[in-house]
Formats: C-alpha cells, structure tokens, sequence
C-alpha cells in the first residue's frame, strides 16, 4: 500500500511557520513529501469575497478559520499589501529541498488564481504561471518540475499552460489514479495525479467525523491496489493539527504503508504512457469544500504502479 504526502503551503504564515515544523516530523519517522509553495503576494484576506459562495460561511464555522489563520493574514491584501511570500522565505524553501523532499509550485497568487481562474484568458494564465516559475526559478536555480494548483482549480487553458512549462507531471484534480486529462475533445500531455483522499480541513467539525476517530477514519479510507494521495496543508496539520498529523504517520507505518514521492511515481509511469488512461476532467462540488473543482470524471480503467520507496 503506497501513501504519497503532498503539503500545500498557501500563506505567508503557513510558510514561516508550519514549514519548520512539518519538516521536523517528517524528519523525525523519515517520510518522504512533495511541498509545493505559493510564491507571490499573499493576498488572503481578499478570499472575504466568497462569502457569497454556498457552502463557504458553514466550511469556516466549522474550521475556526481565525484560529487557523489568524488575524494579520486574514487582513493580507486588504489593510495593507500581501507579504511576497517567495521572497522572504526562499532560504526556507531552499532548506526544504536539501532535506531531501520534493519542491514545486503550487500558484504564484494563490487567491488570484483559486478565484480567478475560471474567468482568466488562455494569456492570463500563462502569466500568472511564469512569474511562479520565475520565482521558483530564483530561489532554486532550476526549473520547476511540478505545480499543484490552488484550490484544485484547473481548466483547459491551466492544462495547456502546463504542457507549455513541460512540468513532468501536475497535482491540480481530485480523483482515483494518474491520468492524462481531457476537457472538451483536447487530450493534454501533462500527468495528473490527483489527490485521492479528503483533506483533514473537509472533514473537521463535522458530527459524523470526531476527530479523535480521523486516524482510524484516514487508514479505512487507503487503497491497497492504487496510489493513495493526500494532501495536507501547512496551516492545518503544520500548526494546530500537529500532533494529528504525526498520529497519522505512525499509524500508516503500524500499518506497512510505503511513502512515495509524485515525481518518483510519475517517472516510473511515464516510462510507458500507453498505459496511462485518458480521462475527462469535469467541475463538481465536493462534500465540506465550497465551490466547485477539477475532478477526474469516473469510470476509466486503472493500472496500478509501484515505485521505490523513496526515504529521507
């Protein structure tokens, strides 16, 4: 049973702070993960504008949105200008690769293109990626090799901004197993690897899901036969759900699960991609997330893969 771990970091706080410390429990049991960093203005607070979304009012209730985020970010772009998240923390991210996980982009103004990129043409796109690839590019010395958007929002024209970066692959769906993504007859180059389970955020507060039952709830839920993917972010499990996330980890490990890196598992599917299936990506809502996102749409065929466990 393989487990790859991808960290979303999507703040300024969660960068300076839910780094170090997801960083340090992973170093403690030696697991393998795949963060991907917001790299341009952290302009949260302009997120207020979803109020009007369904669903949202009852996801923050839930959440205890200002616990999680606290009051300075949650004014981020409004009071005053968004921190350049890049820019302050490139020695963090740079730490972050020679520590021996995997680094790559997860959007360059993550509101600007969670909010936006329904509306924005094929040439916005295109520009918003490029100044994340710039900074990456900055801060690493190399071109990125993977993104993972921001709220799972992917369309056409996102699909075809990435066949033009020749990313190895994109994280940017929820769904069962890798695939080549397809909207509207046009079949992209660019891998997915969807996230497979529920984010702990879907899932706190809700009466049927105590958290004290989560761990339990999370080792039901892993495939033994596909790729399982989850996807943490830096203000949850790198902050207050700390101990959650370590609980976690060592029960997967009670359990035998191998950690994998996405490019590891990317690279070993890409080696024959006639194999890989073709499926379409549709919009739809998911169950304690506002809003709708890419999903793979279901019934293709899959081919499970194994990699190398990869350790740190």
């Amino acid at each position: 049973m393989q487990l790859a771990i991808k960290i979303d970091a999507d703040t300024d706080r969660g960068t300076r702070l839910g780094i170090p410390a997801l960083l340090e429990i992973l170093g403690r049991h030696n697991v393998p993960a795949t963060f991907l960093f917001s790299l341009g203005p952290d302009n949260t607070g302009r997120a207020i504008r979803r109020i009007f979304r369904p669903g949202f009012l009852k996801k923050i209730s839930r959440t205890s949105i200002l616990k999680i985020y606290g009051w300075r970010t949650l004014l981020n772009g409004i009071l005053w200008p968004g921190p350049h998240i890049g820019h302050r923390h490139a020695d963090l991210m740079r730490l972050v690769k020679e520590k021996g996980h995997e680094v790559g982009i997860h959007c360059y103004d993550h509101i600007r293109w969670q909010d936006g990129l329904a509306t924005m043409t094929l040439q916005e796109v295109r520009d918003e990626l490029v100044q994340a690839r710039d900074v990456f590019q900055n801060i690493f010395g190399e071109e990125a090799a993977t993104a993972g958007a921001a709220g799972w929002q992917a369309n056409s024209k996102s699909f075809q901004a990435y066949d033009e970066a020749n990313f190895l692959y994109g994280s940017d769906c929820r769904g069962q197993s890798p695939f080549f993504p397809k909207v509207d007859g046009q079949v992209f180059r660019t891998l997915q690897i969807p996230t497979t389970l529920p984010t702990l955020d879907e899932l706190l507060g809700r009466p049927e899901y105590p958290i004290e039952t989560l761990v339990d709830h999370y080792i039901n839920l892993l495939h033994p036969h596909r790729l399982n993917v989850l996807t943490i972010h830096t203000e949850l499990e790198g902050m207050h759900y700390q101990s959650w996330f370590e609980d976690i980890l060592k029960a997967c490990k009670d359990k035998g699960v191998e950690f994998v890196l996405l490019a590891d598992v990317a690279q070993a599917l890409l080696k024959d991609r006639n194999k890989i299936s073709t499926c379409e990506v549709i919009q739809k809502e998911i169950d304690g997330r506002s809003g709708t996102l890419a999903m793979q749409a279901k019934g293709a065929s899959f081919t499970s893969t194994t990699v190398l466990k990869n350790e740190i």
